[in-house]
């Protein structure tokens, strides 16, 4: 019977050959997921919702990361916060997980009572001597960037978050996310690691065969291809999506709207993004199966239709922005084998269902997308946790940004010391 110790993180990083996937044991193990929990999900940003999750003073949203909890709250100035769901006296939770609507935080057991700023406002029967402003909530590191709130649980919170804000800010700021609804919002639980659910998300090498309703829409070429052995049709109609993809560029940037990729990937970036202005394929208006916009009332004070896919990434989500809705995820691990994917389609907050907007065409394309790809985590996963598995070799065309992932992912390990 084998006793040897199970090997570290960092023994099993080593591992790892350049250029192919990670040890099975860094999707499968308890521990590993406990330290991916407190570096990647306590120390760095993280997307935990949007802002029409919140749209009133008085809305409060309630989320789960490991054993920490948070809420999310609209003060009475609309200002957005964030605070560690304890309560300072006896650490009971203020409120469970989801979304509600209150007048101030009263903990649900000794009715200890918060404004919606975090300040202790009644405490009954703790004596005159008692200091109430000694005992407000514990405020959470918040930023909002487009629809997208984003916490950090450390004290000590990334900078270079502001990189990713000044980045991204022009990007948004044409479809004024922040006056956006929430048109319909789902939940998935994948049965598979958090970094599985990401790796899948950052290649589109299983598109073609993987997503037939996305593929209407999407253009996987825009993430690498290979054109060893293809034929001259494909190589000539290769070349005509290139001519086209140039043109849209052309068209978009006369008019201001940002195109070319921003990239923060690699090992030196603690916020690990990235943004790009992609080509709708046929009409190139929004990711439907026809192509053409689902909601009639534009983002923002938009007219222009085909402005393409605005797409972002952070570790822990992926967004798409067209001219007409958009489309946000992000994740939270559950444990070693499972991981919540939450999605949401936000549309202008004065678009009106039935009227602006059908639902089903509006959120069918993700809603498959989303299903597939969480068939394929799962083969994943399991694959992964078969003692015949070796990590095999990434596709330098269509898997560089898996790759640069896994990369990135042991330097910021080891920057913790792990």
């Amino acid at each position: 019977m084998d006793n040897a110790p199970a090997k570290s993180h960092r023994d099993l990083l080593a591992q790892r050959q350049p250029g192919h996937g990670l040890p099975g044991e860094l999707y499968g193990r308890q521990d590993v997921f406990a330290t991916d929990l407190e570096v990647f999900y306590t120390r760095h940003w993280i997307v935990v919702g949007v802002t029409a999750d919140i749209p009133e003073p008085g809305d409060v949203s309630t989320l789960d990361i490991g054993k920490a909890s948070i809420i999310l709250v609209r003060d009475d100035d609309e200002n957005i916060r964030a605070f560690r769901n304890v309560c300072r006296h006896r650490g009971a939770r203020l409120k469970e997980a989801g979304k509600s609507t209150v007048g101030m935080l009263v903990c649900p057991y000794h009715q200890w009572t918060y404004d919606l700023d975090g300040q202790l406002k009644h405490a009954a029967h703790m004596g005159k001597d008692f200091d109430a402003s000694c005992r407000s909530l514990i405020p959470v590191a918040v930023r909002m960037v487009g629809a997208h709130i984003l916490v950090c649980l450390s004290d000590e919170s990334p900078q270079d978050i502001d990189a990713l804000a000044t980045e991204m800010a022009p990007r948004f700021a044409p479809y004024a996310l922040q006056y956006s609804k929430i048109a319909y919002e789902s939940e998935i639980i994948e049965n598979g690691n958090w970094k599985l659910v990401i790796e899948n998300n950052r290649e589109c090498y299983h598109c073609a065969a993987g997503h037939p309703e996305l593929n209407a829409s999407f253009l996987p070429e825009d993430f690498g291809v290979c054109t060893d052995g293809m034929s001259p049709e494909a190589l000539q109609a290769l070349a005509a999506y290139q001519a086209k993809n140039a043109q849209a560029r052309q068209s978009w940037e006369d008019q201001g709207h940002l195109c070319a990729a921003v990239e923060h990937l690699e090992e030196d970036s603690i916020t690990q993004f990235r943004s790009q202005r992609l080509v709708i394929a046929n009409h190139g208006e929004s990711q439907t199966l026809t192509t053409q916009v689902a909601c009639t009332r534009l983002l923002g004070d938009l007219t222009r239709r085909d402005l393409g896919d605005v797409h972002f990434w952070t570790h822990n989500s992926w967004t798409h922005v067209m001219s007409d809705h958009a489309v946000v995820s992000y994740i939270i691990p559950l444990g070693p084998d499972q991981t919540l994917v939450r999605t949401k389609w936000l549309v202008h907050a004065d678009a009106v269902e039935g009227v602006d907007y059908d639902l089903q065409t509006l959120t069918e394309v993700w809603q498959a997308t989303n299903l597939q790809d969480a068939g394929l985590v799962a083969i994943t996963h399991r694959g992964t946790q078969d003692p015949a598995y070796v990590p095999g070799p990434f596709s330098t065309f269509t898997e560089t940004y898996v790759e640069q992932f896994t990369r990135w992912y042991a330097a910021r390990l080891a920057a913790h010391g792990v």
